[in-house]
């Protein structure tokens, strides 16, 4: 069967390559309850975040966090990024909770 004889969905799962419409259409029919002026506007914000998200290769801004003691309380001792410049340094983002 040729690829454009599948639905949206089954050409989202073979990982074909959809226009922004196609896309757009395919969300519209399996979300139910999202209305077409929300998913243009959670896209429009998509697109103001990446403009502002550092790419790579480009240097990381710089900040500053503070510590956690095993226990997860906070020890008031603080790391800078730009003090470990020269160091491999890993970034996890997510909740432990």
């Amino acid at each position: 069967m040729a690829e454009r004889e599948l639905s949206l969905e089954q050409r989202a799962m073979a990982g074909a390559r959809m226009t922004f419409e196609e896309r757009r259409a395919m969300w519209l029919e399996i979300s139910p309850g999202i209305a077409g002026r929300d998913f243009d506007a959670y896209q429009a914000w998509r697109r103001r975040r990446l403009a502002r998200t550092p790419r790579p290769g480009v240097m990381a801004p710089d900040f500053e966090l503070e510590g956690l003691a095993p226990d997860r309380t906070r020890t008031s001792e603080t790391v800078r990024l730009s003090a470990l410049r020269g160091m491999p340094v890993a970034l996890v983002f997510g909740s432990y909770t």
